[in-house]
Protein backbone atom coordinates (compact mmCIF):
# COMPACT_ATOMS: atom_id res chain seq x y z
CA UNK A 1 0.00 0.00 0.00
CA UNK A 2 1.25 3.59 -0.64
CA UNK A 3 2.51 5.78 2.06
CA UNK A 4 0.82 9.17 2.80
CA UNK A 5 3.38 11.81 1.40
CA UNK A 6 4.95 12.34 4.75
CA UNK A 7 5.23 8.61 6.41
CA UNK A 8 8.30 7.29 4.26
CA UNK A 9 10.55 9.78 5.11
CA UNK A 10 9.74 9.41 8.63
CA UNK A 11 9.90 5.78 8.48
CA UNK A 12 13.60 6.07 7.07
CA UNK A 13 14.46 8.45 9.55
CA UNK A 14 13.64 6.12 12.48
CA UNK A 15 15.25 3.32 10.40
CA UNK A 16 18.66 4.87 10.06
CA UNK A 17 18.44 5.99 13.81
CA UNK A 18 17.81 2.74 15.10
CA UNK A 19 20.40 1.00 13.19
CA UNK A 20 23.20 3.47 14.20
CA UNK A 21 22.62 2.42 18.06
CA UNK A 22 22.85 -1.14 16.84
CA UNK A 23 25.06 -1.68 14.15
CA UNK A 24 28.31 -1.94 16.35
CA UNK A 25 27.18 -5.44 18.47
CA UNK A 26 30.01 -7.78 18.99
CA UNK A 27 29.74 -11.49 17.88
CA UNK A 28 28.31 -13.72 21.16
CA UNK A 29 30.72 -15.87 22.78
CA UNK A 30 30.77 -19.55 20.92
CA UNK A 31 28.45 -22.15 23.00
CA UNK A 32 30.03 -24.25 26.31
CA UNK A 33 31.64 -27.03 25.43
CA UNK A 34 29.60 -30.60 24.80
CA UNK A 35 31.04 -31.68 27.88
CA UNK A 36 28.81 -31.61 30.86
CA UNK A 37 29.69 -28.64 32.86
CA UNK A 38 30.31 -28.98 36.77
CA UNK A 39 26.99 -26.84 37.81
CA UNK A 40 23.87 -25.32 35.78
CA UNK A 41 24.72 -22.33 36.49
CA UNK A 42 27.99 -22.90 34.40
CA UNK A 43 26.22 -24.37 31.65
CA UNK A 44 24.40 -21.35 30.48
CA UNK A 45 26.92 -18.14 30.09
CA UNK A 46 24.13 -15.65 28.76
CA UNK A 47 26.68 -14.22 26.90
CA UNK A 48 25.48 -10.57 26.96
CA UNK A 49 23.69 -11.57 23.55
CA UNK A 50 20.56 -9.08 24.37
CA UNK A 51 21.05 -5.01 24.62
CA UNK A 52 18.64 -3.25 26.66
CA UNK A 53 19.36 -0.29 24.97
CA UNK A 54 18.53 -1.74 21.28
CA UNK A 55 15.41 -3.57 22.80
CA UNK A 56 13.96 0.16 24.25
CA UNK A 57 14.77 1.75 20.74
CA UNK A 58 12.83 -1.04 19.05
CA UNK A 59 9.95 -0.53 21.30
CA UNK A 60 10.12 3.32 21.24
CA UNK A 61 9.42 3.32 17.48
CA UNK A 62 7.03 0.71 17.12
CA UNK A 63 4.54 2.04 19.88
CA UNK A 64 5.03 5.51 18.56
CA UNK A 65 2.15 7.73 17.58
CA UNK A 66 3.38 7.73 13.44
CA UNK A 67 2.62 4.41 13.76
CA UNK A 68 -0.73 4.66 14.69
CA UNK A 69 -1.13 1.92 17.04
CA UNK A 70 -0.46 -0.75 14.43
CA UNK A 71 -3.24 -1.44 12.90
CA UNK A 72 -3.70 -4.01 10.10
CA UNK A 73 -4.49 -2.49 6.71
CA UNK A 74 -3.83 0.85 7.87
CA UNK A 75 -0.73 3.25 7.04
CA UNK A 76 0.74 2.43 10.55
CA UNK A 77 0.71 -1.53 8.99
CA UNK A 78 2.90 -0.43 6.34
CA UNK A 79 5.44 1.46 8.41
CA UNK A 80 5.24 -1.24 11.29
CA UNK A 81 6.64 -4.44 8.99
CA UNK A 82 9.00 -2.51 6.60
CA UNK A 83 10.84 -1.27 9.81
CA UNK A 84 10.61 -5.03 10.91
CA UNK A 85 11.89 -5.83 7.33
CA UNK A 86 15.04 -3.12 7.69
CA UNK A 87 15.60 -4.44 10.92
CA UNK A 88 15.54 -7.85 9.87
CA UNK A 89 17.83 -7.37 6.74
CA UNK A 90 20.19 -5.33 8.69
CA UNK A 91 20.89 -8.11 11.20
CA UNK A 92 21.54 -10.30 8.34
CA UNK A 93 18.58 -11.89 7.78
CA UNK A 94 17.36 -13.65 4.76
CA UNK A 95 13.89 -13.25 3.36
CA UNK A 96 12.03 -16.53 4.88
CA UNK A 97 8.91 -17.18 3.23
CA UNK A 98 10.26 -18.73 -0.46
CA UNK A 99 12.28 -16.37 -0.81
CA UNK A 100 10.23 -13.06 0.39
CA UNK A 101 10.09 -11.12 3.55
CA UNK A 102 6.69 -11.33 3.34
CA UNK A 103 3.63 -13.46 3.61
CA UNK A 104 0.29 -11.76 2.32
CA UNK A 105 -2.50 -12.59 4.82
CA UNK A 106 -6.15 -12.15 3.09
CA UNK A 107 -8.54 -10.57 5.10
CA UNK A 108 -12.01 -9.26 5.15
CA UNK A 109 -12.30 -5.75 6.76
CA UNK A 110 -15.54 -4.90 8.80
CA UNK A 111 -16.68 -1.78 10.07
CA UNK A 112 -19.81 -2.27 12.09
CA UNK A 113 -22.11 1.32 12.17
CA UNK A 114 -21.60 2.37 15.73
CA UNK A 115 -25.07 3.81 15.86
CA UNK A 116 -26.48 0.12 15.54
CA UNK A 117 -28.53 -0.99 18.23
CA UNK A 118 -30.30 -4.12 19.72
CA UNK A 119 -33.90 -4.51 19.85
CA UNK A 120 -34.94 -7.24 22.76
CA UNK A 121 -38.88 -7.61 23.29
CA UNK A 122 -38.64 -9.22 26.67
CA UNK A 123 -42.29 -10.59 27.66
CA UNK A 124 -43.76 -7.74 25.68
CA UNK A 125 -41.42 -4.60 27.09
CA UNK A 126 -39.53 -3.21 24.83
CA UNK A 127 -35.76 -2.72 25.55
CA UNK A 128 -32.90 -0.94 22.84
CA UNK A 129 -29.49 -1.90 24.05
CA UNK A 130 -27.14 0.67 22.74
CA UNK A 131 -23.63 0.28 20.95
CA UNK A 132 -20.65 -0.24 23.39
CA UNK A 133 -22.65 1.30 26.71
CA UNK A 134 -24.78 -1.72 27.18
CA UNK A 135 -23.36 -4.24 23.96
CA UNK A 136 -21.29 -4.96 21.26
CA UNK A 137 -22.28 -6.74 18.37
CA UNK A 138 -20.56 -7.52 14.78
CA UNK A 139 -20.55 -10.43 12.00
CA UNK A 140 -18.27 -12.64 10.77
CA UNK A 141 -20.09 -13.73 7.61
CA UNK A 142 -18.71 -10.87 5.26
CA UNK A 143 -22.43 -9.32 4.64
CA UNK A 144 -22.80 -5.52 4.48
CA UNK A 145 -25.87 -5.80 6.74
CA UNK A 146 -27.36 -8.44 8.25
CA UNK A 147 -31.24 -8.77 9.03
CA UNK A 148 -32.34 -10.61 12.42
CA UNK A 149 -36.44 -10.13 13.11
CA UNK A 150 -37.45 -11.71 16.11
CA UNK A 151 -34.91 -14.78 17.07
CA UNK A 152 -35.67 -16.15 20.19
CA UNK A 153 -33.61 -16.07 23.17
CA UNK A 154 -32.27 -18.89 24.56
CA UNK A 155 -29.98 -19.57 27.88
CA UNK A 156 -27.21 -22.35 27.17
CA UNK A 157 -25.35 -22.24 30.27
CA UNK A 158 -21.44 -21.95 29.02
CA UNK A 159 -22.21 -22.76 25.45
CA UNK A 160 -20.50 -25.80 25.66
CA UNK A 161 -20.70 -29.09 24.29
CA UNK A 162 -18.10 -31.36 25.38
CA UNK A 163 -18.87 -35.45 24.66
CA UNK A 164 -15.62 -36.16 26.90
CA UNK A 165 -16.67 -33.99 29.73
CA UNK A 166 -20.10 -35.39 29.05
CA UNK A 167 -21.31 -31.98 28.95
CA UNK A 168 -23.46 -30.34 26.80
CA UNK A 169 -25.51 -26.92 26.97
CA UNK A 170 -27.41 -27.60 23.87
CA UNK A 171 -28.98 -31.05 24.96
CA UNK A 172 -32.90 -31.07 24.01
CA UNK A 173 -33.17 -28.48 22.24
CA UNK A 174 -32.53 -26.92 18.85
CA UNK A 175 -31.42 -23.49 18.41
CA UNK A 176 -31.57 -23.14 14.50
CA UNK A 177 -32.50 -19.10 13.92
CA UNK A 178 -32.46 -18.73 17.48
CA UNK A 179 -30.35 -16.12 20.05
CA UNK A 180 -28.13 -18.03 22.17
CA UNK A 181 -27.30 -16.47 25.43
CA UNK A 182 -24.02 -17.78 26.78
CA UNK A 183 -21.94 -17.06 30.03
CA UNK A 184 -18.36 -16.37 29.90
CA UNK A 185 -14.83 -18.67 30.83
CA UNK A 186 -16.50 -22.71 31.61
CA UNK A 187 -17.86 -24.20 34.18
CA UNK A 188 -14.82 -25.64 36.36
CA UNK A 189 -13.78 -21.60 37.41
CA UNK A 190 -17.10 -20.24 38.39
CA UNK A 191 -18.08 -23.49 40.37
CA UNK A 192 -14.84 -23.37 41.73
CA UNK A 193 -14.74 -26.89 41.56
CA UNK A 194 -11.67 -29.26 40.56
CA UNK A 195 -13.20 -32.13 39.26
CA UNK A 196 -15.33 -29.89 36.29
CA UNK A 197 -12.93 -28.97 33.37
CA UNK A 198 -9.58 -28.37 34.80
CA UNK A 199 -10.84 -26.44 37.29
CA UNK A 200 -9.99 -22.96 38.08
CA UNK A 201 -7.90 -23.40 34.98
CA UNK A 202 -9.56 -22.24 30.99
CA UNK A 203 -9.96 -25.06 28.77
CA UNK A 204 -10.56 -24.06 25.22
CA UNK A 205 -14.27 -24.28 26.03
CA UNK A 206 -14.24 -21.07 27.75
CA UNK A 207 -12.95 -18.88 25.04
CA UNK A 208 -15.26 -16.83 23.10
CA UNK A 209 -13.96 -18.29 19.93
CA UNK A 210 -14.92 -21.43 20.33
CA UNK A 211 -18.31 -20.30 22.17
CA UNK A 212 -19.08 -18.65 18.76
CA UNK A 213 -17.96 -21.35 16.75
CA UNK A 214 -20.25 -23.97 18.39
CA UNK A 215 -23.25 -21.48 18.53
CA UNK A 216 -22.57 -21.35 14.54
CA UNK A 217 -22.44 -25.16 14.39
CA UNK A 218 -25.76 -25.50 16.27
CA UNK A 219 -27.22 -23.13 13.65
CA UNK A 220 -28.10 -20.14 15.73
CA UNK A 221 -28.70 -16.89 14.15
CA UNK A 222 -27.14 -14.76 16.86
CA UNK A 223 -25.25 -14.95 19.94
CA UNK A 224 -24.46 -13.02 22.90
CA UNK A 225 -21.90 -13.71 25.53
CA UNK A 226 -22.54 -12.35 28.99
CA UNK A 227 -19.95 -10.38 30.73
CA UNK A 228 -18.17 -10.39 33.87
CA UNK A 229 -14.98 -9.23 34.95
CA UNK A 230 -13.49 -12.24 36.83
CA UNK A 231 -14.38 -14.83 34.39
CA UNK A 232 -12.99 -12.99 31.19
CA UNK A 233 -10.07 -11.36 33.16
CA UNK A 234 -10.67 -8.09 31.78
CA UNK A 235 -13.09 -5.29 31.97
CA UNK A 236 -16.34 -3.94 29.66
CA UNK A 237 -13.78 -1.11 28.81
CA UNK A 238 -11.57 -3.88 27.21
CA UNK A 239 -14.34 -5.46 25.35
CA UNK A 240 -15.71 -1.94 24.00
CA UNK A 241 -12.39 -1.09 22.75
CA UNK A 242 -11.67 -4.43 21.41
CA UNK A 243 -14.82 -4.73 19.67
CA UNK A 244 -15.30 -1.33 18.18
CA UNK A 245 -13.56 0.30 15.13
CA UNK A 246 -12.83 -2.18 12.46
CA UNK A 247 -12.59 -5.82 12.95
CA UNK A 248 -10.69 -8.49 10.45
CA UNK A 249 -11.24 -12.03 9.53
CA UNK A 250 -9.67 -14.42 6.92
CA UNK A 251 -12.25 -14.66 3.91
CA UNK A 252 -14.55 -17.42 4.09
CA UNK A 253 -12.61 -19.10 1.50
CA UNK A 254 -9.79 -19.17 3.70
CA UNK A 255 -10.82 -20.44 6.96
CA UNK A 256 -13.77 -23.42 6.97
CA UNK A 257 -14.74 -22.65 10.93
CA UNK A 258 -18.56 -21.89 11.04
CA UNK A 259 -19.82 -18.34 11.56
CA UNK A 260 -22.65 -16.96 12.80
CA UNK A 261 -24.43 -14.20 10.79
CA UNK A 262 -24.12 -11.98 14.35
CA UNK A 263 -22.36 -12.32 17.49
CA UNK A 264 -20.50 -10.02 20.79
CA UNK A 265 -20.87 -9.40 24.34
CA UNK A 266 -23.79 -7.69 26.71
CA UNK A 267 -22.95 -5.91 29.52
CA UNK A 268 -23.77 -8.21 33.06
CA UNK A 269 -26.13 -5.11 34.46
CA UNK A 270 -27.98 -5.25 30.90
CA UNK A 271 -28.11 -9.09 31.20
CA UNK A 272 -29.69 -8.80 34.83
CA UNK A 273 -32.47 -6.48 33.35
CA UNK A 274 -32.99 -9.00 30.74
CA UNK A 275 -33.08 -12.25 32.86
CA UNK A 276 -34.95 -10.54 35.42
CA UNK A 277 -37.89 -8.75 33.40
CA UNK A 278 -38.56 -12.35 31.46
CA UNK A 279 -39.17 -13.73 35.23
CA UNK A 280 -35.70 -15.29 35.56
CA UNK A 281 -32.78 -15.74 38.51
CA UNK A 282 -29.50 -14.96 36.67
CA UNK A 283 -27.99 -15.93 39.60
CA UNK A 284 -29.36 -18.88 39.85
CA UNK A 285 -29.69 -20.02 36.86
CA UNK A 286 -25.66 -18.89 37.15
CA UNK A 287 -25.52 -21.53 39.80
CA UNK A 288 -27.52 -24.22 38.06
CA UNK A 289 -25.31 -23.70 34.78
CA UNK A 290 -22.60 -25.60 37.12
CA UNK A 291 -24.07 -28.35 37.43
CA UNK A 292 -23.50 -31.43 35.47
CA UNK A 293 -26.92 -32.03 33.58
CA UNK A 294 -27.96 -28.38 33.01
CA UNK A 295 -30.79 -28.27 30.34
CA UNK A 296 -31.11 -24.90 28.50
CA UNK A 297 -33.86 -22.61 29.42
CA UNK A 298 -35.99 -20.76 26.74
CA UNK A 299 -36.69 -16.94 27.52
CA UNK A 300 -39.64 -14.88 26.87
CA UNK A 301 -37.81 -12.31 24.73
CA UNK A 302 -36.81 -12.16 20.78
CA UNK A 303 -34.50 -10.37 19.43
CA UNK A 304 -33.89 -7.87 15.94
CA UNK A 305 -31.31 -6.68 14.86
CA UNK A 306 -30.52 -4.61 11.21
CA UNK A 307 -26.61 -4.40 11.65
CA UNK A 308 -25.14 -2.30 8.83
CA UNK A 309 -21.36 -2.56 8.11
CA UNK A 310 -18.55 -1.36 5.64
CA UNK A 311 -17.19 -4.31 3.98
CA UNK A 312 -13.70 -4.06 2.44
CA UNK A 313 -11.46 -6.77 1.15
CA UNK A 314 -8.10 -6.48 1.91
CA UNK A 315 -4.74 -7.85 2.99
CA UNK A 316 -2.26 -7.65 5.89
CA UNK A 317 1.62 -9.52 6.28
CA UNK A 318 3.11 -11.53 8.46
CA UNK A 319 7.04 -10.73 7.99
CA UNK A 320 9.25 -13.29 7.87
CA UNK A 321 13.35 -13.64 8.31
CA UNK A 322 15.53 -16.69 8.07
CA UNK A 323 18.67 -18.16 9.56
CA UNK A 324 19.56 -20.57 7.71
CA UNK A 325 21.21 -23.67 9.63
CA UNK A 326 25.00 -24.16 8.67
CA UNK A 327 23.88 -28.02 8.89
CA UNK A 328 20.44 -28.92 9.23
CA UNK A 329 18.78 -25.93 7.40
CA UNK A 330 15.76 -27.86 6.49
CA UNK A 331 14.83 -27.83 10.18
CA UNK A 332 13.85 -24.51 11.79
CA UNK A 333 13.02 -23.14 15.06
CA UNK A 334 10.44 -20.24 15.41
CA UNK A 335 10.49 -17.56 16.81
CA UNK A 336 7.09 -15.65 17.11
CA UNK A 337 5.46 -12.31 17.78
CA UNK A 338 2.17 -10.41 16.73
CA UNK A 339 3.00 -6.53 15.12
CA UNK A 340 -0.36 -5.54 15.27
CA UNK A 341 -2.58 -3.65 17.98
CA UNK A 342 -5.47 -1.79 17.91
CA UNK A 343 -4.70 1.00 15.50
CA UNK A 344 -6.24 4.50 15.87
CA UNK A 345 -9.65 4.49 16.85
CA UNK A 346 -11.25 7.39 14.25
CA UNK A 347 -14.32 9.45 15.77
CA UNK A 348 -13.93 9.44 19.04
CA UNK A 349 -12.74 12.47 21.26
CA UNK A 350 -10.27 10.90 23.31
CA UNK A 351 -10.56 7.14 24.23
CA UNK A 352 -8.67 7.84 27.51
CA UNK A 353 -10.31 11.49 28.47
CA UNK A 354 -7.70 13.16 27.64
CA UNK A 355 -7.90 13.44 23.73
CA UNK A 356 -5.59 10.55 22.99
CA UNK A 357 -7.59 7.82 20.39
CA UNK A 358 -4.27 5.96 19.12
CA UNK A 359 -3.72 2.28 20.70
CA UNK A 360 -0.07 2.65 20.89
CA UNK A 361 0.62 -1.22 22.33
CA UNK A 362 3.74 -1.12 23.76
CA UNK A 363 3.75 -3.50 25.87
CA UNK A 364 1.30 -5.23 23.71
CA UNK A 365 2.96 -6.13 21.83
CA UNK A 366 6.45 -3.99 20.77
CA UNK A 367 7.93 -5.74 23.42
CA UNK A 368 7.72 -8.96 21.57
CA UNK A 369 8.69 -7.48 18.49
CA UNK A 370 11.39 -6.32 20.07
CA UNK A 371 12.28 -9.13 21.79
CA UNK A 372 12.57 -11.27 18.36
CA UNK A 373 14.12 -9.02 16.58
CA UNK A 374 17.05 -9.17 19.58
CA UNK A 375 17.47 -12.83 19.76
CA UNK A 376 18.13 -12.83 15.90
CA UNK A 377 20.85 -10.39 16.20
CA UNK A 378 22.30 -12.69 18.90
CA UNK A 379 21.89 -15.89 17.02
CA UNK A 380 23.22 -13.61 13.66
CA UNK A 381 26.49 -13.21 15.62
CA UNK A 382 26.73 -16.37 16.95
CA UNK A 383 29.87 -18.52 16.13
CA UNK A 384 29.97 -21.36 15.44
CA UNK A 385 26.56 -20.53 13.04
CA UNK A 386 23.70 -22.52 14.66
CA UNK A 387 22.91 -25.86 12.59
CA UNK A 388 19.59 -25.84 12.58
CA UNK A 389 17.91 -22.72 10.98
CA UNK A 390 16.34 -20.09 13.11
CA UNK A 391 12.64 -18.41 11.37
CA UNK A 392 11.65 -14.96 13.01
CA UNK A 393 8.64 -14.71 12.26
CA UNK A 394 6.34 -11.04 13.23
CA UNK A 395 2.66 -11.98 12.47
CA UNK A 396 -0.51 -10.00 11.93
CA UNK A 397 -4.05 -9.77 13.30
CA UNK A 398 -3.32 -11.60 16.72
CA UNK A 399 -5.94 -9.11 18.12
CA UNK A 400 -8.34 -10.13 15.86
CA UNK A 401 -8.29 -13.89 16.78
CA UNK A 402 -4.91 -14.91 16.12
CA UNK A 403 -5.10 -14.95 12.20
CA UNK A 404 -1.98 -14.00 11.10
CA UNK A 405 -0.79 -17.24 12.78
CA UNK A 406 -3.59 -19.22 11.62
CA UNK A 407 -2.23 -18.94 8.19
CA UNK A 408 1.01 -19.12 8.55
CA UNK A 409 0.18 -22.51 10.05
CA UNK A 410 -1.99 -23.53 7.35
CA UNK A 411 0.92 -21.87 4.29
CA UNK A 412 4.62 -22.73 6.41
CA UNK A 413 7.12 -21.67 5.35
CA UNK A 414 9.16 -24.85 6.66
CA UNK A 415 6.95 -27.84 6.83
CA UNK A 416 5.32 -28.54 10.23
CA UNK A 417 6.85 -31.46 10.64
CA UNK A 418 10.22 -30.14 10.41
CA UNK A 419 9.64 -27.36 12.89
CA UNK A 420 11.31 -28.16 16.03
CA UNK A 421 9.63 -25.86 18.38
CA UNK A 422 8.24 -22.38 18.65
CA UNK A 423 9.11 -19.72 21.14
CA UNK A 424 6.06 -17.08 21.53
CA UNK A 425 6.92 -13.56 22.67
CA UNK A 426 4.10 -10.97 23.97
CA UNK A 427 3.58 -8.39 25.98
CA UNK A 428 7.03 -8.97 27.99
CA UNK A 429 7.02 -7.80 31.50
CA UNK A 430 8.66 -4.26 31.76
CA UNK A 431 8.87 -4.28 35.82
CA UNK A 432 12.48 -5.56 36.48
CA UNK A 433 13.89 -8.52 37.07
CA UNK A 434 12.33 -11.27 38.75
CA UNK A 435 12.92 -14.89 40.90
CA UNK A 436 10.81 -17.28 38.72
CA UNK A 437 9.54 -17.65 35.92
CA UNK A 438 5.82 -17.67 34.59
CA UNK A 439 5.26 -20.61 32.31
CA UNK A 440 1.60 -20.47 30.28
CA UNK A 441 -0.03 -23.83 30.02
CA UNK A 442 2.52 -25.28 32.36
CA UNK A 443 2.72 -29.00 32.26
CA UNK A 444 2.26 -28.99 28.26
CA UNK A 445 5.70 -30.51 27.02
CA UNK A 446 9.39 -31.35 27.25
CA UNK A 447 10.43 -27.50 26.29
CA UNK A 448 9.99 -27.57 29.82
CA UNK A 449 12.53 -29.70 30.59
CA UNK A 450 14.97 -28.02 28.69
CA UNK A 451 13.40 -24.57 30.49
CA UNK A 452 13.93 -26.00 33.86
CA UNK A 453 18.15 -25.98 33.69
CA UNK A 454 18.22 -22.72 32.41
CA UNK A 455 15.89 -21.25 35.03
CA UNK A 456 18.24 -22.87 37.65
CA UNK A 457 21.05 -21.12 35.97
CA UNK A 458 19.14 -17.63 36.64
CA UNK A 459 18.40 -18.11 39.70
CA UNK A 460 14.64 -18.58 38.88
CA UNK A 461 11.52 -20.56 39.74
CA UNK A 462 9.02 -22.17 37.12
CA UNK A 463 5.74 -21.96 38.02
CA UNK A 464 2.01 -21.53 36.25
CA UNK A 465 -0.03 -18.70 35.56
CA UNK A 466 -1.45 -17.10 38.86
CA UNK A 467 -4.79 -16.31 36.66
CA UNK A 468 -5.13 -19.76 34.69
CA UNK A 469 -8.97 -18.59 34.15
CA UNK A 470 -7.64 -16.28 31.77
CA UNK A 471 -7.16 -18.47 29.11
CA UNK A 472 -3.48 -17.16 28.36
CA UNK A 473 -2.36 -20.46 26.57
CA UNK A 474 -5.33 -19.95 23.94
CA UNK A 475 -4.70 -16.46 23.39
CA UNK A 476 -1.35 -15.69 22.02
CA UNK A 477 -0.29 -17.28 18.71
CA UNK A 478 1.23 -20.29 19.73
CA UNK A 479 -1.88 -21.93 20.40
CA UNK A 480 -2.38 -22.60 16.37
CA UNK A 481 1.17 -24.15 16.08
CA UNK A 482 0.05 -26.14 19.50
CA UNK A 483 -2.86 -27.63 17.79
CA UNK A 484 -0.79 -29.19 14.46
CA UNK A 485 1.23 -30.38 16.87
CA UNK A 486 4.13 -28.28 17.42
CA UNK A 487 5.49 -28.04 20.59
CA UNK A 488 5.33 -24.04 21.82
CA UNK A 489 6.51 -22.58 24.61
CA UNK A 490 5.02 -18.96 26.25
CA UNK A 491 6.78 -17.70 29.48
CA UNK A 492 5.76 -14.81 30.55
CA UNK A 493 7.29 -12.50 33.00
CA UNK A 494 7.96 -13.30 36.98
CA UNK A 495 5.72 -12.41 39.17
CA UNK A 496 8.28 -12.43 42.18
CA UNK A 497 10.31 -9.00 41.55
CA UNK A 498 13.82 -8.62 42.84
CA UNK A 499 12.47 -5.51 43.80
CA UNK A 500 9.66 -5.70 45.86
CA UNK A 501 8.75 -9.54 45.92
CA UNK A 502 5.23 -11.17 44.75
CA UNK A 503 3.45 -8.09 46.02
CA UNK A 504 5.26 -5.38 43.63
CA UNK A 505 4.71 -7.98 40.29
CA UNK A 506 0.90 -8.62 41.77
CA UNK A 507 0.33 -4.61 41.61
CA UNK A 508 2.09 -3.76 38.50
CA UNK A 509 0.11 -6.86 36.54
CA UNK A 510 -3.01 -5.15 38.26
CA UNK A 511 -2.20 -1.34 37.04
CA UNK A 512 -1.61 -2.54 33.62
CA UNK A 513 -4.55 -4.93 33.12
CA UNK A 514 -6.32 -1.95 34.84
CA UNK A 515 -5.02 0.70 33.36
CA UNK A 516 -3.01 0.39 30.00
CA UNK A 517 -4.40 -3.50 28.19
CA UNK A 518 -6.30 -2.26 25.76
CA UNK A 519 -6.16 1.50 25.93
CA UNK A 520 -4.34 4.19 24.60
CA UNK A 521 -2.37 4.46 28.10
CA UNK A 522 -0.22 1.69 26.75
CA UNK A 523 2.74 3.55 25.88
CA UNK A 524 6.47 3.51 26.16
CA UNK A 525 7.99 5.03 29.20
CA UNK A 526 11.66 5.82 29.70
CA UNK A 527 10.85 6.79 32.89
CA UNK A 528 9.22 4.11 34.87
CA UNK A 529 10.27 0.77 32.77
CA UNK A 530 12.57 -1.52 33.92
CA UNK A 531 14.22 -3.47 31.23
CA UNK A 532 16.51 -5.73 32.89
CA UNK A 533 13.79 -8.14 33.32
CA UNK A 534 12.80 -8.31 29.59
CA UNK A 535 16.52 -8.52 28.90
CA UNK A 536 16.27 -11.87 31.49
CA UNK A 537 13.36 -13.51 29.63
CA UNK A 538 15.00 -12.94 26.43
CA UNK A 539 17.91 -14.57 27.44
CA UNK A 540 16.29 -17.69 28.96
CA UNK A 541 14.22 -18.31 25.25
CA UNK A 542 17.67 -17.75 23.84
CA UNK A 543 19.52 -20.34 25.70
CA UNK A 544 17.25 -22.65 24.99
CA UNK A 545 17.15 -22.25 21.31
CA UNK A 546 21.03 -22.03 21.29
CA UNK A 547 20.72 -25.96 23.16
CA UNK A 548 17.89 -26.94 20.20
CA UNK A 549 19.35 -25.00 17.44
CA UNK A 550 22.99 -27.61 18.27
CA UNK A 551 21.28 -30.45 18.82
CA UNK A 552 19.19 -33.49 17.01
CA UNK A 553 16.67 -33.04 19.87
CA UNK A 554 12.52 -33.59 18.67
CA UNK A 555 10.83 -32.22 21.45
CA UNK A 556 6.99 -33.37 22.27
CA UNK A 557 4.29 -32.77 23.92
CA UNK A 558 3.89 -34.65 27.35
CA UNK A 559 1.71 -37.88 27.80
CA UNK A 560 -1.83 -37.16 27.98
CA UNK A 561 -1.10 -33.89 25.80
CA UNK A 562 -4.12 -33.84 23.34
CA UNK A 563 -1.62 -32.15 20.61
CA UNK A 564 0.75 -34.77 21.54
CA UNK A 565 -0.72 -37.30 18.70
CA UNK A 566 0.00 -34.68 15.76
CA UNK A 567 3.48 -34.67 16.88
CA UNK A 568 4.13 -38.27 17.15
CA UNK A 569 2.62 -38.75 13.68
CA UNK A 570 5.25 -35.83 12.45
CA UNK A 571 7.84 -37.76 14.08
CA UNK A 572 6.77 -41.02 13.03
CA UNK A 573 8.94 -41.05 9.62
CA UNK A 574 12.35 -39.29 11.55
CA UNK A 575 15.14 -41.72 11.91
CA UNK A 576 16.08 -39.30 14.51
CA UNK A 577 13.07 -38.28 15.67
CA UNK A 578 13.41 -39.14 19.51
CA UNK A 579 12.57 -36.84 21.67
CA UNK A 580 14.24 -34.43 24.17
CA UNK A 581 16.08 -36.18 26.83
Amino acid sequence: MPHPSTSRPLLLALVAATALGACDRQPASPPPAAKAPATAAAAYAFHDAIDAGDFARHVEVLSSDAFEGRGPGTPGEDNTVEYIQAQMQRIGLQPGNHGQWFQTVPMVETTADAATTLAIDVAGKPHVLEFGDDMVIGTRSGQPEVKIDNSKLVFVGYGVDAPEQQWNDYAGIDVKGKTVVMLVNDPGFHAGDDSLFEGKRMTYYGRWTYKFEEAARKGAAAALIIHDTPGASYGWDVVRSSWSGTQYDLPVASDPAPRLPAQGWITGEAANMLFADAGLDLGKLRAAANERGFKPVPMDATLSLDLKSTIAEKSSRNVVGLLPGSTHPDEAIVYMAHWDHLGKHAGEAGADGNGDNIYNGAVDNATGVAGILEVAEAFAHQQPKPERSLLFIAVTLEESGLLGSQYYVAHPAIPLDSTVAVFNIDAMGVYGRSRDITVVGMGSSQLEDLLKPVAEAQGRALHAETHPEAGGYFRSDHFNFAKAGVPALYIDGGEDLVDGGKAAGEAAAKDYNDNRYHKPGDEYDASTWKLDGAVQDLETVHAIGRTLAGSRQWPNWYDGNPFKAARDQALAGRQDGAPAK
